[in-house]
């Protein structure tokens, strides 16, 4: 998988994008309840962040982006908890026997990216982390905003993957992106 330094141009291109970065009216009420899910569990997301030195809004998002906020499935990639992974990336985590609970697949997820106190979570830091764990596919092979971080916002139109490794020019996504969570986590002063 290739990989993307963050450089100065990249988090000024994150931070512009940011700034600039409006929801789509059409999926406003969808923004405001995946916030409210996400504000639900944030005990739960801020244990597992103050024990790894990580933000809580960050696993709150990413669990949203990978298992549609269920506790019954691996932060990795939405399989469920009761076997190892079996889709990219599969046979995780490495350690302790399944069924697993989220906490211990969620923490396995965040330690496989070396994600921890010693990452940038800078904003730009931040949005990089979000398109690090998904990957840098659209930018690289597709040249798009990645729906990943700005589905439902002005910054995304279409184009996606729709399983690993298959494109689609024509597909949608009807997810809402983790950098639209952020920006409304933060204007509502909770990230």
């Amino acid at each position: 998988m290739a990989t993307v330094p963050l450089t100065p141009a990249l988090a000024a291109e994150y931070a512009s994008l940011f700034d600039a970065c409006t929801v789509q009216p059409r999926h406003a009420a969808q923004v405001t309840a995946a916030v409210r899910g996400l504000l639900q569990h944030r005990d739960r997301y801020a244990a597992l962040g103050s024990d790894l030195g990580i933000p809580w809004h960050f696993p709150a998002i990413l669990h949203t982006m990978e298992c549609s906020g269920r506790f019954d499935r691996h932060l990795h990639n939405g399989d469920p908890l009761t076997a190892r992974t079996s889709r990219v990336p599969s046979g995780r985590p490495g350690q302790g026997q399944p069924p697993f609970t989220w906490e211990q697949s969620a923490a396995d997820a965040l330690a496989m990216k070396k994600l921890g106190p010693g990452t940038d979570w800078s904003l730009p830091g931040t949005l990089y982390q979000f398109e690090r764990y998904n990957g840098f596919g659209y930018r690289l092979q597709h040249g798009i905003h990645s729906p990943y971080l700005w589905s439902f916002s002005n910054h995304y139109t279409g184009g996606k993957y729709v399983a690993d490794g298959t494109w689609s020019a024509t597909a949608v996504s009807k997810q809402c992106g983790a950098a639209v969570l952020l920006k409304e986590l933060m204007a509502r002063g909770e990230a």
